[in-house]
């Protein structure tokens, strides 16, 4: 597994209701071993979390799944991590 960080910044649509469902959405993803961590910004302006994935097109799919997405609360972006601190 490969690690992804994924960028949700908020749009002009953001609707706080999604909120919940996006906890719940990250919270099935730490139940399966899929996400590593995620936070806010302290700004408002959105957030961010790692996730595993085999490929970053299996990665896309999950985060464009997350509901911040499917309702247009807030622009995905994907990106596969290469970590350069040793483990």
């Amino acid at each position: 597994m490969k690690k992804y960080l994924v960028l949700a910044m908020r749009t002009p649509h953001f609707d706080g209701a999604v909120i919940a469902p996006h906890k719940e959405f990250l919270r099935g993803l730490n139940e399966r071993g899929q996400l590593h961590e995620s936070a806010r910004f302290t700004d408002g302006t959105g957030g961010a979390y790692f996730l595993y994935a085999e490929n970053l097109d299996a990665a896309r799919e999950i985060a464009f799944a997350d509901p911040v997405h499917t309702t247009s609360s807030s622009e995905v972006t994907v990106y596969e991590w290469e970590s350069t601190t040793p483990n």
